[in-house]
């Protein structure tokens, strides 16, 4: 099976989400080939270069979701004509294209625009909003296909003028109708960028065309190509989610310099975005269900829905796990980022009620600042309560017992690896406000070792009674959880081997990969197609397996289907060209060496 791997932000390039996760796809799947057709997020992603790749990626195509311009919008600074303004990506638009522009423009700006509610059709199931945004959607990359990029198109002052109108129109919401000049302008650029993928060059038959099968890595940018490859081909599209795109965008809003029309205009627009992504997907897998939940707020269709855990190394924590060693009995153990969102502080409060119940208690926090300025200053922020809560601290002894509180960082002579941390302690605590999918909970698990948690993201769902849960920003019910396991060395025992059979059970690679071994093949049988390949080989003698075995039986899937009902149409007929050759059949001794494909 041909597999197209869309991805964004993250593999083939040596960092980025998602990246360790597909790599561990690929090379567990040897028996599939893959292509590979990935957006990077900045020069200095594609700069650190790739991952080595294995030997079934047969082909790899990347395009930039970034330009050394943004920020700046072509066409703002001075009045123009409109053929001067609607360029597609430097291909000047005629009379008729600029029109079709304009049209597709205007129903997506009305899609985003408008908040009333009028009801679904009950024959599409979708509402007036999402029937304008995917007109105007489709239709703006069919006219990329046909006639170049979109670039200063959509920057144009003529894309400004279409959304002001639209935003002034009746439905529009009260935030949307205060915008300004400057907020459409940003808005137009935001609009951009976020749909560069529709001006790629992949939607032809040699490219998304020839694979059987598109696999997003996450929803949003990466889905786009699927949702085109869909619609152009026939190709069925799996979408694949360990975090949702929406929620995230929703969480960094209020972080943005925008103004308020302008996130809800955005925060629209990737609701569409996400409906469209869902509606069109043949099978759309959540790695938790709190990612799942969040799916079906944006339309996805239980039915259509599956959890798969994200697969994670076991072995690595293998010779903590299978000891009976509990670490220091006394002593609690916090892995992770240092960032205002995992609640550093309520932890420390905690402990200094911890403190005052188990004297010899010792807190030993090992991490690091989180990317950009905002880390070191919360670390900076934590190491200064923790002096002042345990002054001990500021002396910086480091005598046993006498220095409760540490900030320590992995890789030194003491812990040299992620797992020595883990083995630390007795009690490992996660103490967050926010998490998705919480990965240094379920490598604790592995470790065997007993955790308190905050009842936030997939928490509940990782820890499934193996642990304690409390309320996040709740000091003290943090503080009596962690007290209550460490004056209770049998129940921690217990608890902790719960936890890594649950982990082992859930939670590995080897579990990962085969339930997407299944689901591909699952997602192929619905959909099977002929190859692309002539019926006759060089010499003209009759190819063997030139078509799957499916297409010598009447039935509906021999019949090409259109590419809007979500069928999967013969490249051929999509591509526009001639009709596949009839099948041959080749006599039982002809195909007697094994030699052929099947």
């Amino acid at each position: 099976m041909r597999i197209g791997l869309l991805t964004d932000g993250g593999y083939p390039y040596a960092t980025g989400e998602s990246r360790l996760w597909c790599d561990r796809l690929v090379r567990g799947l040897p028996q599939h080939e893959f292509d590979l057709f990935a957006l990077s997020r900045s020069a200095r992603q594609e700069d650190q270069g790739w991952v080595r790749l294995p030997h079934h990626v047969s082909r790899v195509r990347t395009a930039p979701l970034w330009t050394p311009e943004d920020g700046t919008l072509r066409g703002s600074g001075e009045p123009r004509l409109l053929a001067r303004l609607v360029t597609g990506g430097g291909v000047s638009y005629g009379r008729r294209d600029r029109k079709r522009f304009a049209a597709h423009v205007r129903a997506l700006a009305t899609a985003i625009c408008a908040t009333e509610d009028t009801g679904t059709d009950p024959a599409t199931g979708q509402g007036p909003g999402a029937e304008l945004f995917t007109e105007g959607f489709y239709g703006l990359a069919e006219l990329a296909r046909e006639r170049g990029g979109l670039r200063l198109a959509l920057r144009s002052e003529a894309t400004v003028r279409i959304l002001e109108a639209a935003s002034r129109a009746r439905g529009a919401g009260r935030t949307v109708q205060s915008a300004t000049v400057v907020d459409h302008l940003a808005f137009a650029a935001e609009l951009e960028r976020v749909l560069r993928p529709l001006s790629l060059d992949w939607y032809e038959p040699e490219s998304l065309g020839a694979v059987d099968l598109c696999h997003a890595a996450s929803g949003g940018a990466a889905a786009i190509p699927g949702l085109l490859a869909k619609r152009f081909f026939g190709v069925p599209l799996l979408v694949t989610e360990h975090g949702v795109q929406l929620r995230t965008h929703y969480l960094a809003a209020p972080d943005a310099s925008f103004g308020a029309p302008v996130r809800a205009l955005l925060g629209t627009f990737h609701t569409l975005l996400a409906t469209e992504v869902y509606r069109q997907a043949a099978l759309v897998t959540a790695g938790n269900t709190h990612v799942r939940r969040w799916q079906q707020r944006c339309g996805a269709d239980p039915a259509g829905q599956r959890t798969v855990h994200p697969g994670m190394a076991a072995e690595r924590f293998s010779a903590v796990g299978e000891h009976d060693d509990a670490g220091g009995p006394d002593t609690l153990v916090w892995v992770g980022r240092t960032e205002p969102a995992k609640d550093l502080i309520a932890l420390l409060h905690a402990f200094a009620e911890v403190r005052r119940a188990e004297p010899d208690a010792r807190l030993r926090i090992f991490g690091a600042p989180a990317e950009g300025g905002e880390g070191a200053m919360y670390l900076a922020h934590c190491r200064a309560l923790a002096a002042q809560l345990f002054p001990d601290e500021a002396t910086g002894a480091h005598t046993e017992g006498v220095n409760p509180v540490t900030f320590e960082e992995i890789g030194g002579p003491e812990v040299p690896d992620l797992a020595e941390a883990y083995a630390a302690g007795g009690v490992v605590v996660l103490s967050s406000v926010v998490e998705g999918f919480p990965i240094s909970l379920v490598e604790s698990m592995f470790c065997g070792r007993a955790t308190v948690s905050t009842d936030v993201g997939a928490v509940v769902e990782v820890i499934g009674g193996t642990g304690l849960v409390v309320p996040p920003r709740n000091p003290r019910a943090l503080a009596d959880a962690c007290i209550a396991l460490l004056r209770d060395p049998e129940r921690r025992a217990r608890l902790g081997a719960a936890a890594r059979a649950r982990a082992l059970e859930l939670f590995t690679v080897e579990q990962n990969l085969a339930a997407f071994r299944g689901i591909y093949l699952e997602l192929i049988s619905h959909a099977p197609v002929r190859r692309e390949v002539d019926a006759v080989d060089a010499d003209g003698e009759p190819l063997l397996f030139a078509a799957p075995a499916e297409a010598r039986l009447l039935g509906p899937w021999t019949q090409p289907q259109p590419a809007a009902t979500g069928a999967r149409v013969p490249r051929r007929a999509a591509a526009g060209a001639e009709p596949a050759p009839e099948p041959v059949c080749v006599p039982a001794t002809a195909c007697g060496t094994g030699d052929g494909d099947a």
